[in-house]
């Protein structure tokens, strides 16, 4: 199974939909919370499956079960939390979620979105890492 992940800050709409063209991708899979946001730019939710099946002729999803609550997110970002204790409150919601249950055809050769240019401080890796831990067949690709 593949998955990539990608973060659309940081970077210019014309990089963000050539990378996710040169990647082979099927889908973005949106993992954020808030898709609406005005901070979004070209990544809001309607833009972002219009311009995804346009430029790229690829399916978008949204599937927030796999985004940290705002009770974590709010205590990571506004209250400048630690990240090994955002880690660790997301990996429970994943368990507590069963998110390893969700169906793999949504995800095969998909790509996780979120917000974060880079993949190590986000939690886009963390579902990554999730799921190929409970799948063992997961080739993640960060783009």
């Amino acid at each position: 199974m593949r998955l990539f992940t990608i973060g659309f800050t940081k970077t210019t709409a014309e990089n963000f939909f050539d990378r996710l063209k040169r990647s082979g991708t099927n889908a973005i899979v949106d993992i954020r919370l808030n898709n609406v946001s005005q901070l979004a730019g070209f990544a809001k939710r309607d833009d972002l499956k219009y311009f995804a099946k346009t430029i790229c002729g690829i399916d978008y999803r949204h599937l927030p079960k796999m985004a940290p609550s705002q009770e974590i997110l709010d205590k990571f970002k506004k209250d400048g939390g630690d990240w090994a204790e955002y880690e660790k409150k997301f990996l429970d919601l994943m368990q507590a979620r069963h998110i390893e249950n969700i169906d793999r055809k949504l995800l095969d050769g998909g790509c996780l979105l979120c917000s974060e240019d880079k993949p190590h401080h986000c939690h886009r890796r963390l579902v990554a890492e999730y799921l190929k831990q409970y799948w063992g067949d997961v080739e993640v690709t960060h783009l």
